[in-house]
């Protein structure tokens, strides 16, 4: 298994079944907080459904479709990033986030999603990239920002996440844009 240090004491590393109780862990000191705005924390609810949780993810990024990767710091799952959307035919992924209270404020999320992101354009050829973040997620948006994307447009009331519609701002990157971002 690969790691890639984002800070001297994080590390980004593939999120797999057999890290269930952890992630289980994970989701239950963070469950309010990541759960705002996704809804993954609630299917995670037991080791049973998160071990399967889990194992769907896999069996997605064995057909190459949608990868996870979780954020461990100091040894201890804090967060993630994911391919939740990956078309390498057509071209576009879609990039995503959480973090619980404890590993938010220090960069890791930006540096996790620049990692995703230089591997889907400059290894997997992927042309467009997408952020989708309901319209209330401030910190999202501001990750959003600062990787450079562009707000493209507002699905009003789009998602039902626990009983509320929210809206779902679209934001996009496209691969000139990211690699003349880094010259």
């Amino acid at each position: 298994m690969f790691a890639i240090d984002l800070a001297d004491d994080a590390q980004l590393r593939p999120l797999e079944v057999w890290h269930a109780e952890e992630f289980l862990a994970h989701m239950d000191r963070g469950r309010e907080f990541i759960g705002q705005y996704i809804a993954f924390p609630d299917r995670a609810v037991d080791l049973d459904g998160t071990r399967e949780f889990l194992r769907t993810n896999a069996e997605k990024a064995a057909n190459d479709s949608t990868r996870l990767f979780g954020i461990w710091i100091e040894g201890t799952l804090r967060g993630g990033v994911l391919f939740p959307v990956f078309d390498a035919a057509g071209g576009n992924a879609e990039v995503g986030c959480w973090m619980e209270p404890a590993g938010a404020g220090r960069g890791l999320i930006t540096k996790a999603c620049r990692v995703l992101i230089d591997h889907a354009v400059h290894v997997r050829g992927i042309h467009r990239l997408e952020w989708h973040v309901c319209t209330e997620n401030e910190k999202s948006i501001a990750v959003a920002k600062r990787l450079g994307f562009t707000l493209e447009g507002v699905q009003r009331e789009n998602y039902l996440h626990r009983g509320r519609r929210q809206s779902t701002e679209v934001w996009s990157l496209l691969a000139p844009e990211w690699r003349s971002a880094a010259s």
